[in-house]
């Protein structure tokens, strides 16, 4: 029986702190048999992944999957290579000419299965700078102590 849904196995917390996010995409992932048995055990870094267009293919780069614990030493993969991601041929000319044209990042956000394949969730992405990322904060905090203002005010009144 295969399993159905969605069961997230990573997300990619620090790519929404130091980048611009804009439009977001699913793509499937080409993986090893023991890739797939150490994703299921969620043995998997996503922070450092960047995905890359060369020539007519997409490829998610530097994703680190831990080597399978019960898998033999011959029969296992590399921990860090690129990995073939699978999109239609009209997505990968639009994903090359926003990133050609616009100067954008494809960053992972989210590994993930859905109905038991592997898919990955990316976004464009403009980097951030330390002055943008400072001011957000300010911003946040800002926010959050209006929040409580107003929060103290309908208490007294």
């Amino acid at each position: 029986m295969k399993p159905t849904g969605t069961q997230i196995v990573a997300t990619n917390r620090q790519a929404r702190r130091n980048f611009t996010l804009g439009d977001t995409f699913e793509a499937g992932v080409v993986l090893k048999g023991s890739e797939v048995k150490s994703l299921r055990e969620s043995k998997v870094q996503l922070t450092d992944a960047w995905a890359s267009v060369d020539g007519d293919e997409v490829w998610l780069n530097g994703l680190h999957i831990a080597p399978y614990s019960r898998a033999q030493a011959h029969s296992g993969h590399e921990p860090v290579r690129r990995r073939k991601l699978l999109l239609h041929r009209t997505e990968i000319d639009r994903i090359r000419m926003r990133m050609q044209v616009e100067r954008l990042s494809l960053v992972p956000l989210s590994l993930y299965f859905k109905d038991g394949r592997l898919k990955v969730e990316l976004a464009f992405g403009k980097g951030r700078n330390v002055v943008d990322k400072r001011q957000d904060i300010a911003r946040r905090d800002a926010d959050r102590e209006a929040a409580r203002e107003i929060a103290r005010a309908r208490q007294r009144g």
